[in-house]
């Protein structure tokens, strides 16, 4: 709803209604800095400009309540009518609120962690800021797919399949396994350095296809994918597909790519092929003196691919690999392909002292997904409450904690994960958002057992604090737009907080059940929309909206 607002602003502006200086605002429901950009034009001060503006305005919408112009900036302020309207339209359209009818196919791939070991909390960044993606561009209208590219020509997974050789896999979780064969095996090279010939022999000969090493590679990638899945499927995250680098060798894509490059001229022949590229330090090897390509060689088949196929393609990667993004980008570039676009986040860190690190390696995202597991259920076992719901709450709560602190961070800062913060009902959390849902659905069941369930808002009866709730409501649709424009996820997590934060504000202020009939059922008609804002954007950030905590 709040988009119509925009439209309606845009339009009684006429020839000053340009949405890229549309605002909101503190001091309005929204605000156009028009007069700004149009003061050293007309050397006039932005005050007089806004003031000749708003005094020849013709306000012909049902949705403007009333204009003004403050200090060069031109506030609109939202009629009665479009305050109805919203709630209105919330309550009809339920659980399709927030879709924009967009269309378009969009590929998303994210997570793409090296099939030689478990994940680790920064690959789950990866993995929720690209699944929120998906659920948001899905909820716009588009027909999203989702990718994990699995590396599975490296010289890690051919060291990995050197260690299942030489020492199995043990019986636990397979990622686990197959990260305790790796290791040894990198002990094993550090020691017998005459077996670095026979790795670069199992590279060669998968490349090549080898039968027998394809099957070596193919058990030891599947094992590790097996426990990767299991990882993912925890914090609500699947894909649609795993996407193997050797099917770009095998389908001719990777010769197609070289044959391009070797057209326009860009390829360096010298024992290994290299390409140069201009502003970069470092030159780009596609292919090794043995014949064997490289991981960027198999990722611009990948990318050739992916232009056949789709308009807009997104990656999501670590801060990490700038550098590699550049260079895949100036090469695609450089053969008349579209780069994808490319999210980088930063990295995740823990409090000090909060895991044991093993040794000093990494924490997994299994740990870490069990210890906020066991810390949730601290919080939840001494409610009174069925044994099996307060199972499925600790679990929600868990999960929401996770995903929700992982994803409130933008992307391009650093963020420290501490589940006695993400866990804490009363602050900026996943949980405080689910209870707040709770809230909004228990006040609604006892409307209904004391039998008064009718609602029906009205525009007039607002106080400022519920007009201020309505307005945030009307504002979800134009956050999956944002998201969708702005390839920026926290501005949809910091949006309901804000939701969450308008309504608690508004519970504490507004008696709802112990009102008057015509102010309950007005009030009524506000918790019901809010428990369905509420609702569908805990689902877009892949966060269950618990109905009782």
């Amino acid at each position: 709803m709040f988009l119509r607002l925009m439209e309606e602003v845009t339009r009684v502006l006429g020839d000053y209604g340009d949405e890229r200086f549309l605002r909101e605002s503190e001091h309005a429901d929204l605000a156009s800095t028009i007069a700004f950009r149009l003061a050293k034009e007309r050397k006039k001060s932005p005050k007089e400009i806004a003031d000749e503006i708003v005094e020849n305005l013709e306000v012909d919408s049902d949705y403007i309540g009333s204009v003004e112009s403050k200090n060069g900036y031109i506030n609109f302020f939202a009629s009665y009518e479009f305050l109805e309207d919203t709630v209105n339209v919330i309550l009809d359209e339920d659980e399709n609120y927030g879709d924009l009818n967009l269309k378009g196919e969009i590929l998303i791939e994210h997570t793409s962690a090296n099939p030689d070991g478990p994940l680790h909390i920064g690959h789950i960044r990866n993995s929720i800021i690209g699944d929120t993606l998906a659920r948001i561009f899905t909820k716009a209208g588009f027909s999203v797919r989702t990718h994990y590219y699995v590396n599975d020509m490296g010289r890690q997974t051919a060291i990995t399949v050197l260690g299942i050789e030489k020492f199995g896999l043990k019986d636990k979780k397979t990622d686990h396994a197959v990260a305790e064969a790796y290791i040894e095996a990198n002990k094993l090279l550090e020691s017998n350095s005459e077996l670095e010939e026979y790795v670069e022999k199992l590279m060669l000969a998968y490349e090549l296809g080898d039968e027998e090493a394809v099957k070596k590679f193919r058990r030891a990638v599947e094992a590790a994918l097996k426990g990767i899945r299991e990882t993912l499927k925890a914090i609500n995250v699947e894909h649609d597909e795993f996407v193997w680098e050797s099917e770009f060798v095998r389908n001719g894509y990777v010769d197609r790519v070289l044959e391009v490059l070797d057209e326009r001229g860009l390829i360096k022949k010298d024992g290994a092929w290299i390409i140069e590229l201009e502003g970069f330090d470092k030159e780009v090897v596609i292919r090794r003196e043995n014949g064997t390509t490289l991981y960027i060689t198999r990722d611009l088949a990948y990318h050739l691919w992916k232009n056949e196929n789709y308009k807009r393609f997104i990656n999501v990667l670590g801060a990490d690999h700038k550098l590699y993004g550049a260079q895949l980008s100036r090469i695609l570039e450089l053969i008349n392909l579209k780069p994808p676009e490319i999210i980088f986040f930063e990295f995740v860190s823990l409090p000090e002292g909060s895991m044991s690190t093993r040794r000093g390696k990494f924490i997994s995202a299994d740990e870490l997904i069990e210890k906020v597991k066991e810390e949730t259920w601290k919080i939840i076992s001494s409610k009174e409450i069925d044994e099996e719901e307060k199972r499925k709450i600790a679990e929600a709560v868990a999960i929401g904690a996770i995903r929700f602190d992982f994803i409130k961070i933008a992307p391009e800062k650093h963020m420290t994960f501490d589940w006695n913060k993400a866990l804490d009902f009363e602050r900026q959390t996943a949980s405080y958002i689910q209870y707040s849902h709770a809230r909004a659905c228990s006040i609604l069941r006892k409307a209904v057992e004391d039998g008064m369930p009718e609602l029906e808002f009205k525009g007039e009866l607002c106080t400022s604090g519920e007009r201020k709730l309505v307005m945030l409501l009307s504002k979800m649709p134009y956050m999956v737009k944002r998201v969708v424009e702005e390839l920026r996820p926290n501005v949809f997590a910091e949006y309901l907080l804000s939701v969450a934060g308008a309504f608690n504000d508004f519970y504490r202020d507004h008696p709802v059940l112990r009102a008057e009939s015509e102010i309950r059922m007005h009030r009524l008609a506000i918790v019901d929309a809010t428990r369905i804002v509420l609702r569908n954007s805990l689902e877009l950030l892949g966060i269950e909206p618990l109905e009782k905590m």
